[in-house]
């Protein structure tokens, strides 16, 4: 029996940022591969290219060249509206700084999205959703109105409504304290094994990194090493920052 596609696979992947003198080669003949239903936790020093490297999955930058193969569709085959449209169903996005709409309710946060794809019931949905990460008292309050880690439970809803394959996440604790951002990354492998979804998760976090099934470390633009749940070391009890 053939062995499945993993459902993220990147080959010989090469972007450059900026114009110029301030042209920067990110990405430098990278490969990746991560399978179905895995985590994996994405780390490196700043500046490495792993949040560029997330972006690139999320279908959000585009490789100079290379295969990006998510889900086994070729994203540089992609339109502007049918990658816009592919990332609608199987990718579910989750950034540091929460992205919500200031003039939307936590309700409409959710639904809008879902009524642009075409959901029916967007409404009802949303509201499951957003029950579902424990807001259910809060959905029609404005973002303005919400805690940090209350706008993060609404973005994490956001990005499963659609039950997407792949969820990927930036940095999804930087702007909260501690205590809330170990609450969101328990709600976020909670759900991730809920939906059996994939999980790529950048973080600057060794102890969160290893809580995931296997560890991407990112340097200059390439995958320094990968390790697999069986060969990474179990997790610190203390978080450590990653130099």
């Amino acid at each position: 029996m053939q062995a499945e596609m993993p459902i993220i696979s990147i080959k010989d992947l090469h972007l450059t940022l900026g114009s110029g003198a301030s042209k920067v080669h990110v990405l430098k003949g990278l490969d990746l591969q991560i399978e179905a239903g895995k985590s994996a936790g994405i780390v490196g020093p700043s500046g490495s290219g792993k949040s560029t490297l997330l972006m690139v999955i999320g279908g959000l930058e585009r490789a100079d060249s290379g295969n990006v193969l998510i889900n086994n569709r070729n994203l540089g085959e992609m339109n502007e509206d049918q990658l816009a449209a592919f990332r609608g169903r199987n990718i579910g996005i989750v950034f540091q700084s929460f992205h919500l709409i200031p003039n939307m309710t936590a309700l409409e946060n959710v639904a809008v999205p879902l009524e642009l794809s075409g959901h029916k019931d967007a409404m009802k949905l949303a509201a499951d959703e957003l029950a579902a990460v424990g807001l259910g008292d809060r959905l029609n309050h404005y973002p303005g109105q919400l805690s940090g880690g209350e706008q993060q439970r609404v973005a994490i809803a956001r990005a499963l409504a659609p039950r997407p394959k792949i969820l990927i996440a930036d940095e999804p604790t930087g702007n909260l304290d501690d205590d809330t951002g170990e609450q969101i990354i328990n709600l976020l492998f909670e759900k991730q094994r809920e939906y059996a979804m994939t999980l790529a998760l950048v973080t600057h976090n060794n102890a969160l990194a290893n809580r995931c099934d296997d560890v991407i470390r990112v340097r200059s633009g390439t995958i320094d090493m990968a390790q697999t749940a069986s060969s990474k070391t179990k997790p610190q009890l203390q978080m450590q920052q990653v130099s």
